[in-house]
């Protein structure tokens, strides 16, 4: 199961770079021709999920070690830490097309557009190919749990609205010679960018911290001890996020009375259905002796 959750994150992470080239290549090609800032923004957006998806696919590649005596509970933090590092970037590209965006609505001489009809074509072979992409990552990131594929489809899909809109701008700026436009679609697509940026980040620095996992995840697990033949009652039920991975440490009461091996077959029972239910979760059960009525 691990290794065929390996192979899919590192299949969209793959994809992911492969899409970002070739949309790189061809806005570098439709900003040179059209001068739009709306196709800079796009373009700056792209070129940052190149590095991004670089990043994140060198990030599925160190998560997929095995534990090792410096690193006992693996190494899947590092989609954390590529996250934070993802959502700083977008963060950054987002302020500065915000500002050339202002700068260019506050101008006295705006930028003339030109070659509109193949920055039209452009954009809209970017956004089949993003689609295709965003499809592709988000059922990956359903099967698997990887927050780098998670972080890295809502970088591509947050590329659908600023490049729908740079259509929108270059054929308004084509058919009306309202170059303005242009202007006000890269700061809505900016805004975006931060709003997605804060968005990632805050996820990714809550799992740093050790946030606890979702809660209808902990009531999962409660209900599946709660119910569980043998067990009397349960406490210290903990959560950690790591990457992908939940680490769960959960302390069940039993008769003090029964075999070790009658106490051990219940613990080790218990354990295997809550990775059942919960794939990515790594499970330490404690027991003890429940308290006498």
């Amino acid at each position: 199961m691990t290794d065929n959750k390996t192979s899919l994150n590192l299949s969209a992470g793959l994809a992911s770079v492969t899409v970002a080239v070739i949309l790189v290549a061809l806005k570098l090609w439709a900003l040179g021709t059209t001068s739009a800032l709306s196709v800079a923004a796009s373009l700056a957006d792209s070129a940052l999920d190149l590095m991004m998806s670089l990043g994140g696919l060198m990030a599925i590649l160190y998560a997929a070690r095995p534990a090792d005596e410096d690193h006992a509970f693996g190494h899947t933090s590092v989609e954390d830490l590529a996250a934070l590092a993802q959502s700083v970037f977008i963060l950054i590209s987002g302020a500065v097309i915000g500002w050339s965006a202002v700068g260019r609505l506050l101008s006295d001489a705006p930028v003339p557009l030109a070659g509109q009809t193949g920055g039209i074509v452009v954009m809209v072979i970017s956004i089949l190919l993003t689609v295709a992409l965003v499809l592709w990552q988000r059922r990956v990131a359903r099967r698997t749990g990887s927050k780098v594929v998670a972080a890295d489809s809502l970088h591509y899909m947050s590329d659908l609205m600023p490049s729908v809109g740079a259509i929108a701008a270059l054929w308004i700026s084509r058919h009306f010679g309202i170059g303005q436009v242009d202007s006000v679609v890269a700061l809505a697509a900016a805004a975006m960018l931060i709003i997605g940026a804060l968005r990632i980040g805050k996820g990714a620095w809550d799992a740093l911290m050790d946030r606890r996992a979702d809660p209808a995840v902990i009531e999962g697990i409660a209900a599946i001890a709660r119910d569980w033949p043998g067990v009397r009652g349960f406490h210290d039920l903990k959560t950690r996020m790591a990457g992908s991975r939940i680490f769960v440490n959960i302390h069940i009461e039993l008769d003090g009375d029964q075999p070790l091996r009658d106490a051990h077959a219940i613990g080790a029972g218990l354990r295997r259905r809550i990775i059942e239910t919960y794939p990515q979760c790594d499970v330490i059960v404690h027991k003890d002796v429940a308290h006498e009525p």
